[in-house]
Formats: C-alpha cells, structure tokens, sequence
C-alpha cells in the first residue's frame, strides 16, 4: 500500500491541506505548525505507510534524516540522560533520528566512530562533552555540520551551548545574601576549567553586589568530589570565625560538607546553610535536609543543540558560517531545605 499512497492521502486522513503536510514531512524553517497537528500528520502517514515516500525525499535531497551525537564519557555520568533526553526527544518531534556514540575520550576511538558516522551518512554531529569546556573539533569532521554541546571553542563559526556557570555562582551566593548571611565559604573544584572559573567569578560578582569584601581565606579547592568536599568544608568549619554558609562547586562536594558538619555537630540549616551547584537529583534529593542546589540545563542544551542544527541544515550552505550563534543558558536556583537564616 505504502508506493500507491500519496501526499493527499496523508493530508486527507490528517484533516489538513497538502501545504501543511509536506511542511510537516520536509522538516521546513520558518513555518507555523502547531505540535498537535504536526504530531497528527506525522501519525498519518505512519499508517498510510507514507515514510518510505518521506525516505525518498530525503535521498533526492541528500539526507538521512540522522543526526550523530558523538561524545567522550558523556553517556557514564549523572547528567547524560537528561541531556539525550533533551536531544532525542527533540530530534524525534523533528522527524530524525539520533545515533549517539561514546569516545571514553580517546582520540583514535573518536576518529574510528566520526568514520561510522560518514558511513551511516548523517546529516550533522552534535559534539559534546562530559562538562564545560573549550575543545578543539577534530579535523575528521571536515565539513559535516557542527553544533558544539555542553562545549565551546575559538572558532566562531561553530554554533555552540553552554551553561552560564557565572549567572549560576552568582543565584548561589545571592540566595545566601538575602537570607542574611556574610561570612560565606567557597568550596571549589581544584581543576582550572571553564566551570571553576565561572562559578568562582558569580560568586565574587554576588558579594561585590551586596558590598561584602571578598576574602580568598574563605575559598578552598579541592577534588570535586564528596571526599574533597568533605576535607575543604572540615577545615573551613574548624577555623575560629567559620563561615555561617558554604557555597559548593558541585553536589558531591556538598554531600562532604553535610559530613563534615555532622562530624562538628552543625545542623543544616539551622547552623549552618549549604548549596550545591549541578542539581544532581539522587544527591540533592537523597541528603537530609534536601539541599538547595542550582540546576545545570542539561535538557534544555540537548533540545536547542538539534534545534540549531535542524535550522543550520535548512539554511543554504553559504549562510551556515554567518549564523553561527553561542549560547550561554541560564542555571536556575532549585529550593530545597539546606538554607536558613544565619545562627544568632
């Protein structure tokens, strides 16, 4: 049945005109389709059998209808579901598939998977990485399509997103601020990457704001997990003037300093306020209160990288390089119980 059905079937059966269904089908930029009709004349020709026809298209123009999203160990951490939730469920609404592929961030292993995604011709790569950081887009790339996630590079034609690791120090450490707090202590990640910076920057923005004098006794790096969260939080807290609050770089370090307060006999938050930054929900959830925490927008970078990507395709190739756009996405404040007044 599928080679006799044609575009007005499907439009008869969707109850639209032939114009909305090949807008619908051709993915086209720019036009005004609402999700329950798209949803519906995607429906249709799924039961007409009308996707062999859309396949077809899809060869006369080139393309697959497949977007490759190659990553290093994105896949291994907390936060990968969310950001291929955002990806596959947008790429999905699109009409494409996405095949996603792990590197363990090995250069060979990343040139042997970018050479399956040439084989399987798809039609763009999101590259993304494990966290925040500047990269170098492999040269076996050529000239696919690229969309940088969770990534940024020097090269400003490559569209690119990111979080706003600034803007999400500084809703940190106001949240402190305003419950009345002053002394605050930074525990930060000890490696130099875009992440520690930002956050460290938001958090002296937020204390230059309230006129609070930013003291570096008061920031202490470490590993960005639970046993470095813990050493840097004990030794803040056993100082003779600890600090009322302590600002972490992640959650996992926050659940150290939960540790290292209830080894010191501090309650949180009634002696102690704490917040966390990833929202890393088994962490911040699970701990006792739950902590307050800001949100990395890991779903919302997946869905706008295929956006950009599905609007880049739909553009004339000369056009691509002059559209390129980087993101910066905001990280919201996610309330929990780990925050009060200071003692006193």
């Amino acid at each position: 049945m599928g080679s006799k059905v044609s575009i007005r079937d499907v439009a008869a059966a969707a109850g639209v005109s032939v114009t909305t269904v090949s807008h619908v089908l051709n993915n086209k930029s720019g036009t005004r389709v609402s999700p329950e009709t798209r949803e519906r004349v995607e429906s249709a020709a799924r039961q007409l059998g009308y996707a062999a026809n859309g396949l077809a298209r899809g060869l006369r123009l080139q393309r697959s209808h497949t977007l490759g999203l190659l990553s290093d160990v994105i896949a291994t951490t907390p936060h990968a579901g969310r950001i291929i939730l955002g990806a596959q469920e947008t790429a999905s609404a699109r009409g494409w598939v996405l095949m996603l592929l792990t590197t363990g961030g090995d250069p060979q292993v990343e040139r042997r998977e970018i050479q399956a995604l040439a084989q399987h011709r798809v039609d763009g790569v999101l590259y993304a990485t494990m966290y925040h950081r500047v990269v170098q887009v492999p040269d076996e790339l050529g000239p696919m399509p690229v969309v940088l996630l969770d990534a940024a590079s020097t090269d400003p034609s490559l569209p690119s997103v990111v979080p706003d690791e600034i803007g999400g120090g500084r809703v940190a450490v106001r949240e402190l601020l305003n419950r009345g707090h002053r002394r605050i202590g930074f525990v930060t990640n000890v490696d130099d990457i875009p992440a520690t910076r930002g956050r460290l920057l938001g958090y002296q923005e937020a204390l230059r704001e309230a006129g609070v004098p930013y003291r570096p006794d008061l920031v202490l790096a470490e590993v960005s997990d639970t046993l470095g969260g813990y050493r840097a939080a004990r030794e803040l807290l056993t100082r003779p003037r600890r600090p009322t609050a302590l600002f972490c770089f992640n959650d996992r370090m926050a659940m150290g300093a939960y540790r290292a307060a209830a080894e010191l006999g501090l309650r949180i938050p009634d002696d102690l306020s704490v917040i966390g930054f990833d929202n890393q929900e088994l962490i911040a959830d699970g701990l006792h209160p739950g902590l307050t925490t800001v949100a990395l927008p890991h779903y919302e970078m997946g869905a706008w990288a295929v956006e950009t990507m599905v609007e880049l395709l739909n553009q004339p190739k000369g056009a691509r390089r002059r559209a390129a756009r980087q993101v910066v996405m905001p990280c919201p404040l996610v309330t929990r119980a780990s925050v009060a007044a200071p003692p006193g």
